[in-house]
C-alpha cells in the first residue's frame, strides 16, 4: 500500500484546512436558498437505524415516501431509505416511489468487528433482499494496526459480493487520529472500488466534522484527477439542521463543482434533517408553516 499512498501524497496543513473549511462554512451561509434546499433534500438518505426499528416503522416510511409528490409536489423527494438488512424486504415490498434507493447497512454495522464470511454473506442477503445500495464500516481496528493491505482485500470482496449494488464504506472518521489518517482511508477505499466514501455510522462522537469531510472531498478531487473515476461522497452523523447541512452542500459545490450535485454522486445521511428542510422551504416560500413533521 505504501506505492497507492505515494501516489496521493500531499502535505497537510491543519491551520490551513482549518481556514479553508471555515472559508467554505462561511460561504455556505450565502447559500440559504430555497433551490439550495430543494437540491439537497433530493440528496438525503433518510435513515432509521434505531434498536425500536419495526417492519411498522419501514411500511411508514415508505409509505410517506409514495405519496411524497401528492404532498410535496415541487420539491424533491429523498434519494434513499436506509434500513437495517433484516428489513430491506419490508421496504422492498412497500416502497413504490421511483428514483429512491434502498440502502442497507451491512458488513457487521457499525463496529465491523466480526468474521469476514459473516461480512460477505450479510452483503450478498441485504442485496438479494432487495437493496440497492450497501453502507459498510471500513475495519478501524485493522486501519489502527496498519494493516491496510487486510482492508483493502476486504473492501474488494465486499464489493464483489454487492454485486450490482452500489458499495458506500464508512470510513468513521471521528476515530481516526489525525487528517493524515482520514485522508489514508479515503485513497484505500477509493482504490478497493468503493462507489462512494462516507464520513460516519453516527454512533460514535464525533460523527460528521467540516473538517474531516473536507479531507475526503479533496482526496475524492485528487483521486478523479489521477484516474477518471468520480467518486461519491456522503456526510452523515449529526446532520438534522439546514445550517448544518448547507455546510457540506457547500463544501462540495465549492470543491468539487456541480458535477457531484446530485444524488449519483453526493447523499447527506439523515434521519430529522428532511423535515427540518421541509419547514425551511415552507417559511423561506411565504407559504403556511407546517403544522407538524412529515416524516
Amino acid at each position: 500500500m505504501l506505492s497507492l499512498f505515494n501516489k496521493f501524497s500531499k502535505s497537510l496543513n491543519s491551520k490551513e484546512i482549518n481556514n479553508t473549511t471555515n472559508s467554505l462554512i462561511y460561504q455556505g451561509k450565502k447559500e440559504i436558498s430555497i433551490d439550495s434546499l430543494k437540491t439537497i433534500m433530493g440528496l438525503i438518505d433518510l435513515t432509521t437505524l434505531n434498536i425500536s426499528d419495526t417492519k411498522n416503522r419501514i411500511m411508514d416510511f415508505c409509505l410517506k415516501i409514495n405519496r411524497f409528490h401528492d404532498v410535496f409536489p415541487d420539491i424533491p423527494n429523498v434519494a434513499a431509505i436506509c434500513v437495517y438488512p433484516s428489513l430491506v424486504s419490508v421496504a422492498h415490498s412497500y416502497l413504490k416511489s421511483k428514483n429512491v434507493q434502498i440502502a442497507s447497512v451491512a458488513g457487521g454495522f457499525p463496529a465491523s468487528q466480526t468474521f469476514l464470511k459473516i461480512k460477505i454473506l450479510e452483503v450478498q442477503l441485504a442485496v438479494k433482499s432487495g437493496a440497492t445500495e450497501v453502507d459498510i464500516v471500513l475495519p478501524v481496528g485493522k486501519f489502527l494496526e496498519k494493516n491496510y493491505s487486510g482492508i483493502y482485500t476486504e473492501i474488494k470482496e465486499l464489493k464483489a459480493a454487492a454485486g450490482e449494488a452500489k458499495l458506500k464504506v464508512i470510513l468513521e472518521t471521528g476515530v481516526l487520529p489525525d487528517f493524515e489518517s482520514v485522508r489514508k482511508a479515503a485513497i484505500l477505499a477509493m482504490d478497493a472500488g468503493a462507489d462512494f466514501i462516507k464520513t460516519s455510522t453516527g454512533k460514535v462522537h464525533p460523527a460528521a466534522e467540516p473538517e474531516s469531510f473536507y479531507i475526503m472531498v479533496d482526496a475524492v478531487l485528487d483521486f478523479f484527477h489521477e484516474t477518471g473515476k468520480i467518486v461519491g461522497i456522503k456526510p452523515a452523523g449529526g446532520i438534522s439542521t439546514t445550517e448544518e447541512a448547507i455546510v457540506y452542500y457547500s463544501i462540495v459545490k465549492n470543491t468539487l463543482g456541480t458535477k457531484w450535485l446530485n444524488s449519483k454522486f453526493f447523499r447527506i445521511g439523515a434521519s430529522r434533517l428532511a423535515n427540518n428542510i421541509l419547514f425551511k422551504i415552507c417559511e423561506l416560500s411565504g407559504k403556511a408553516k407546517m403544522s407538524e413533521s412529515y416524516f
